[in-house]
């Protein structure tokens, strides 16, 4: 049976992706991820013992919260300097798990259609990229809550 034009243009089309598809190695991608994760980690490990110096008589869930806080400050700026997109290249999953991938993903959805307007642009796409996040959170907290309150008979 003869091929047809679609499928000699499809089976050219397809040698031609993988001639010129980057071959990236899942053993490289992981150590990468891991590293790059775990120095994201430490960073941040840092900070909140930073801030515990600083200030010794907060409690250590204000103290998390500072840290989360400059955590997300530093990635948004990043992203703004165009450094956080490169790293991210480098790093995958390590870099974009965290709270700083969240920060990224917001902060360059509303950078990236900040021409449409305030409103219109900055706002519409960066709570587009919110809302999805914030629906799964209170799905799965308020499911992981209900197995709780079943196997344990409390809530916490």
């Amino acid at each position: 049976m003869e091929k047809t034009a679609t499928q000699l243009r499809n089976e050219r089309y397809s040698k031609y992706v993988d001639a010129v598809s980057p071959q990236t190695s899942a053993v490289k991608s992981l150590l990468h991820s891991f590293v790059l994760g775990g120095i994201t980690c430490v960073i941040a490990q840092i900070v909140n013992d930073l801030f515990a110096l600083a200030m010794p008589a907060t409690e250590k869930e204000m103290i998390a919260t500072f840290t989360l806080m400059t955590m997300v400050t530093v990635a948004i700026f990043l992203t703004g300097l165009g450094v956080f997109d490169k790293l991210a290249r480098f790093g995958g999953a390590g870099l974009f798990l965290p709270i700083t991938g969240f920060a990224n993903a917001i902060s360059s959805a509303s950078m990236e259609f900040k021409a449409e307007g305030l409103i219109f642009g900055t706002s519409t796409k960066m709570f587009s990229v919110v809302g999805p996040v914030v629906v799964n959170g209170v799905v799965w907290s308020t499911l992981a809550g209900i197995i709780h309150l079943i196997i344990f008979g409390r809530i916490m």
